[in-house]
């Protein structure tokens, strides 16, 4: 009888507590962050003057828009863009009609960052390099939706700064996207994915490191994205179309906003392809191993939550011109 009376109190304690997780989900849920800054509806061009981005409502006016989310980040852009801008140039020069653009988007830093970018639009022009100045900082997520937004590209690109994927990995991202034609209202996403080098980063990393690696991808696969075996490579081709809907429908600006962005792909039922890229660990990374990953693991969960009690709701806003 004192067993069966353990076994209820722990059942109705379970209970207690998964409602208590419930509702603390549903209560601190914030609505899409739709605050946009005056200065950040802006541009430098090359001779120093203000000239306004324009909105990816509008129809494409470049075949491809690279989105370069950066905080802190005057010493590793350099190696980026350069071999970024090698590879764009190169391809342009072989197909003219390939016509593209880099959108380096400066998150609230407190360095150099805005300087070095705007120092490759004066070399490449304001056409080709544009740097988008937040006021304060957004998070990964926030700054490359922020970048999204005033994309001109027919296909999106988000890149990470430190350029730990060789750019020229492009065209197995492109190809990726390629194969999933034909496209549902024209919308498709093909994701670079280091999953292949797993077995590399285990014998690496340290026991405690490689523990909340698989924890962290078990609670993806758990409560939010299935098949996509790397979620987290900053390597990601959008269709504008998809880039729209997703980014549209987007709430976490931080570290965990690609799980949110695929679990929202899922259930719009946009096709989703994982490609092999190269990848290659660079220091000067922003991630802080534990709480860094204590966080995202309360956002996988929360983003279940918050969906499944209603308090997010998957709403796009508009569609383009």
């Amino acid at each position: 009888m004192e067993l069966l009376e353990v076994v209820q109190l722990l059942s109705v304690s379970a209970l207690l507590l998964l409602a208590v997780v419930f509702f603390i989900a549903h209560l601190t849920a914030t609505k899409m962050p739709n605050f946009h800054h005056h200065e950040e509806k802006f541009f430098l061009n090359t001779v120093g003057e203000k000239e306004a981005f324009p909105s990816i409502h509008s129809p494409p006016t470049t075949q491809l828009s690279v989105v370069v989310p950066s905080y802190n980040e005057e010493k590793r852009l350099p190696a980026m863009l350069d071999e970024a801008l090698e590879y764009l140039e190169n391809r342009q020069k072989q197909n003219s009609s390939f016509t593209y653009e880099v959108i380096v988007v400066d998150d609230g830093s407190k360095d150099k960052t805005s300087q070095v970018a705007l120092k490759y639009t004066q070399q490449f022009g304001c056409e080709r390099v544009r740097v988008l100045t937040l006021v304060k900082n957004r998070g990964k997520g926030g700054a490359i939706k922020m970048g999204v937004f005033r994309s001109r590209g027919k296909l999106i690109l988000m890149a990470d700064a430190d350029g730990a994927t060789k750019f020229v990995d492009f065209e197995k991202v492109e190809d990726g996207l390629r194969n999933l034609q034909p496209w549902p209202d024209n919308m498709a996403i093909s994701c670079g994915s280091r999953a292949h080098l797993e077995q590399d980063s285990i014998a690496q990393r340290s026991f405690f490191r490689t523990f909340l690696m698989f924890g962290f991808h078990f609670l993806v696969w758990f409560l939010c994205v299935k098949d996509i075996r790397d979620t987290q490579c900053g390597f990601k081709l959008f269709t504008r179309e998809a880039a729209l809907c997703t980014f549209s429908a987007l709430h976490i600006d931080r570290w965990a906003f690609d799980v949110e962005l695929l679990y929202i792909a899922q259930c719009l039922k946009i096709p989703i392809a994982e490609v092999a890229v190269n990848w290659t660990e660079i220091e000067g990374s922003k991630l802080v191993p534990f709480w860094s990953w204590l966080q995202m693991g309360r956002d996988l969960l929360f983003i279940r939550l918050r969906y499944l009690t209603g308090a997010w709701r998957l709403e796009t806003k508009g569609k383009i011109s």
